[in-house]
């Protein structure tokens, strides 16, 4: 962000601040492994001081006129569009994906702003008679208060806006907690909004290193009354938990296991088109990646040869540098879990077509890899990957498929490819998640609700529904 302030310290009430007790954390580039800021370290202190600056902030925000609302909403837009390209560059200097990548990331996140500031005027409600006469009945959505966002590192810019937008659209106050490892795109997308006119006090935010501390201390308000996560389905249950003894309204957006389904019928090149995109964007790190592909026996072979010459294909590297289409994974943790997984799986018995050995040098890079000879019972289709690999499954059939699909406590998102559309829609009904990218590669949209089942979430982000997340139904009985 040559041209303009590189934001490191905490963002309450309006202004810039360094953390109460004056520590820092580095922020690493993961694809050369240097220190590229030192941000502000929130404790308690701070996290109590944007709860109480959010609980000043909201009657107000919540008095707003809709359209007042809206505008500021709209505002947020054009700015984040306009820095596309140097917003881009921070997340690929801080996440690791490659630069491409990174400006459809902000595209995508500041159009949950645009979708969002045209929702703020449609919060609705409803007026019917009651069926036995005595009453009418009034139904109005209200703000739910002040709203504690997490997000996580993989997508640093969407997944703030993607809370963001709608919580200010329904009129709510937000303290956002972001990732450790990607503080600096939530800082400026903060800055965008108090560029665009948003009040002091209604979005703050308090990057940390503890979690825990922040979290305890935000949810400790009593005006706090949504908290809305993005993470892990183990971290997820930990403050289901922790919302419960003050019963606040949840969102909860967990883990995947996307099962990526290739019918003997399908149109192979659009498979291999698709596979591609649910697997390889971000380098595989998105909780949408398809994580376990079942093809039926006829395909399996050519669909596991084509994929692996189109993945072998990437080029890989920093993501800064032109043309690379793979960038490092996000930090060692992350590269090590990938490669244990891997190995585990070559181990029981799969082959690894192409990748499958960790590279030596600077930068947490792992390459592309693609396991045929996976068997039902391979523990790495178990795990969420989250990293560049593709373990291949042969079936016998569709309801082979849908079986192995929904045995896992996961649902966020499933694909199917087939060129039968009645076949399509019927496995889409029986797969047990909350997406299904019938012969498409990608479902996120603004638009649309965005969630899992089972064990994968709680609530839907995008769309209406994702504006109604952050309100109460009140009802009003009354008669004239």
């Amino acid at each position: 962000m040559a041209d303009r302030t590189l934001r490191t310290d905490l963002f309450i009430g309006g202004r810039w601040c360094p953390a109460d007790s004056g520590e820092r954390f580095d922020v690493v580039d993961p694809g050369t492994e240097e220190v590229i800021a030192r941000v502000a370290n929130s404790g308690a202190a701070d996290a109590r001081a944007a709860a109480a600056a959010a609980a000043e902030a909201q009657p107000l925000w919540a008095a707003m006129a809709p359209r007042e609302r809206g505008e500021v909403l709209r505002r947020s837009w054009e700015l984040l569009t306009e820095r596309a390209d140097e917003l881009a560059r921070l997340i690929t200097l801080e996440n690791g994906k490659v630069l491409a990548e990174a400006k459809g990331e902000i595209i995508y996140a500041a159009e949950f702003f645009r979708w969002f500031s045209e929702e703020a005027v449609r919060l609705t409600g409803d007026l019917t008679r009651a069926p036995g006469g005595a009453n009418r009945i009034l139904v109005v959505h209200q703000p739910v208060g002040v709203a504690y966002l997490v997000t996580p590192w993989n997508f640093p810019a969407a997944m703030a806006t993607r809370k963001i937008a709608p919580a200010l659209a329904a009129g709510c106050a937000v303290v956002l907690k972001p990732a450790t490892l990607t503080p600096l795109t939530a800082l400026a997308v903060a800055d965008v909004l108090a560029e665009a006119g948003v009040p002091d006090g209604v979005v703050n935010v308090v990057p940390g290193r503890s979690a825990s501390t922040i979290t305890a201390a935000v949810l400790e308000h009593e005006r706090v009354r949504k908290l809305s996560f993005t993470g892990s389905t183990e971290v997820g249950k930990m403050l289901i938990e922790q919302a419960a003894g003050r019963v606040l309204n949840v969102s909860m957006e967990l883990g995947g296991n996307a099962p990526f389904i290739v019918l003997a019928d399908a149109d192979l090149d659009a498979a291999i088109e698709g596979a591609m995109i649910a697997k390889m964007r971000h380098n595989g790190e998105t909780c949408t990646a398809a994580n376990r592909f079942y093809v039926e026996a006829p395909l399996a072979e050519a669909f596991a040869a084509r994929l692996a010459d189109a993945m072998s294909a990437l080029p890989t590297g920093h993501g800064l540098e032109a043309g690379n289409r793979l960038g490092p994974l996000v930090d060692a943790d992350t590269r090590d879990k990938v490669a244990e997984l891997v190995d585990g799986a070559v181990a029981a018995g799969a082959k690894a077509l192409v990748g499958g050995e960790r590279p030596s040098g600077t930068g947490f890079y792992y390459p592309a890899t693609v396991l045929t000879g996976v068997m039902p019972d391979n523990p790495i289709l178990e795990e969420e990957i989250f990293g560049p690999v593709a373990p291949i499954v042969s079936v016998a059939d569709a309801d082979e498929a849908v079986r192995l699909a929904n045995g896992t406590t996961m649902g966020l998102v499933a694909y199917v490819y087939t060129r039968d559309l009645a076949k399509g829609l019927r496995v889409a009904e029986v797969l047990e998640s909350g997406m299904v990218g019938l012969n498409k590669g990608i479902v996120s949209d603004p638009a649309a609700p965005f969630g899992g089942v089972k064990e994968s979430g709680i609530g839907r982000e995008g769309g209406h529904e994702g504006m109604l997340d952050y309100t109460e139904t009140k009802y009003i009985a009354t008669d004239w």
